[in-house]
């Protein structure tokens, strides 16, 4: 890595020094200038200060050999038995990145007594399933679960290794990028990959104006996490392919600075990420009064409301129901926008839904374009027209609850 290196002989006054830096990652330590992290490499020290006072220095490091990496990597998440989602839909896009580069696809797998789960992992593309298996692993413990993993990539050297978006993901990959001095994506929206095996990682930036093409052609491995309901969920081989090799846990792989206490689970609440049906609300509502006409809506469709982030923001709808790259990202079968403008930040979150019924009075607005079935007009003229034909049993979803057809 590039780094700035301070000659503080060459400084005679450290006071107007430090004052050159606009993000103020110079500071004054026991009589010394010394460079912070909110360094962003400007150079600007270098080139208004002192002659000699500050020194940018290049990346000296050896020329990387990536035939020597190989294969992309899964880790896989699990709780009390059960496979997060999110490992699937991750080995879903690890087997077609890999069969991009003819590389294989392997599982990283980390807990107590988790032969069922490496099992099942065989049937969805993995090529080999690596098991850390020991009872002190019962639960997450993010010290050992870096070791771990970083033990992992030391002995596989995998190209490109993918972490689910989850709390625990996002805990566990930058601890692993860290150690091992190599780039982090986080939250990628969308992954492709070149012939020379570069990783591209692609997420929204400047608040979502713009889709960043991110790649670490200089390091390996290639880090991303990738968010619940992006990828698609590939479907499961009734026949199991692979193998699963049983990796050491050795006595420092399990040192960490706390203890597991006790589990307190928690109570199971329904969730905008496992409805089949959701009602969008957005900035096309006038009033907080107006919310619940599309709770009835989204009742009688048996589903669930959901809001962009304006309304969330403003208080008018919980942020958990909020959909988006700053919120939750959804994949339901059926999605119904209300007044929803589809700024890119939304359409990310859900884009991938089964069928999207939009609802707005600008037929030019981005939703309308990304919708399956666009419905230019008023919400509040449309909406209770719907709930009245709603209202009559002959009609069906055929997607569960009151099987309404629209």
């Amino acid at each position: 890595m590039a780094k700035l290196i301070i000659h503080n002989q060459n400084i005679p006054d450290p006071e107007a020094f430090i004052a050159l830096c606009p993000f103020q990652a110079l500071e004054i330590t026991e009589g010394m200038v010394s460079v912070n992290a909110a360094c962003r490499m400007c150079k600007l020290c270098v080139k208004d200060g002192p002659a000699g006072a500050a020194e940018y220095r290049e990346d000296e490091s050896a020329e990387l050999d990536k035939d020597a990496w190989r294969g992309v990597a899964v880790y896989a998440e699990h709780s009390d038995g059960q496979l997060h989602p999110v490992t699937l839909e991750l080995l879903g896009k690890a087997r077609e990145l890999a069969s991009k580069i003819e590389h294989p696809v392997s599982v990283l797998c980390i807990g107590s007594d988790i032969g069922a789960i490496c099992s099942e992992l065989l049937h969805y593309g993995a090529d080999a399933v690596y098991a850390y298996d020991h009872p002190a692993l019962r639960d997450f413990h993010i010290e050992p679960y870096t070791s771990l993993f970083q033990d992992f990539i030391a002995n596989n050297r995998p190209a490109a290794v993918l972490v689910g978006g989850t709390p625990a993901g996002r805990q566990l990959a930058p601890r692993v990028a860290a150690r091992l001095r190599t780039g982090l994506t986080a939250d990628c929206t969308a992954l492709e990959i070149q012939q020379n095996t570069d990783l591209v990682q692609i997420r929204p930036a400047f608040g979502g104006n713009i889709m960043a093409e991110i790649i670490t052609p200089d390091h390996r491995p290639q880090m991303a996490t990738v968010r619940y309901k992006i990828m698609e969920t590939p479907k499961r081989n009734a026949k199991p392919a692979g193998e699963i090799l049983s990796c050491a846990v050795l006595a420092e792989h399990l040192f960490s600075h706390m203890d597991v206490l006790d589990r307190i689970p928690r109570e199971p609440e329904k969730t905008i990420e496992t409805a089949e049906i959701l009602v969008v609300a957005g900035r096309g509502i006038k009033r907080r009064e107006d919310i619940a006409l599309l709770q009835e809506l989204a009742d009688a469709l048996g589903g669930q409301l959901a809001c962009t982030r304006p309304l969330s923001e403003s208080g008018w709808i919980d942020s958990k129901r909020q959909i988006g790259l700053s919120g939750r990202s959804v994949r339901p079968k059926l999605i119904l926008t209300c007044g929803v403008s589809g700024a890119i930040q939304f359409i990310a979150g859900m884009g991938a839904s089964e069928l999207i019924i939009a609802i707005n009075t600008d037929e030019k607005a981005p939703i309308m374009r990304a919708a399956h079935i666009a419905i230019v007009g008023d919400l509040y003229e449309i909406v209770p027209q719907l709930l009245q034909r709603l209202n009559d049993s002959s009609f069906s979803t055929g997607y569960g609850g009151k099987h309404h057809e629209l």
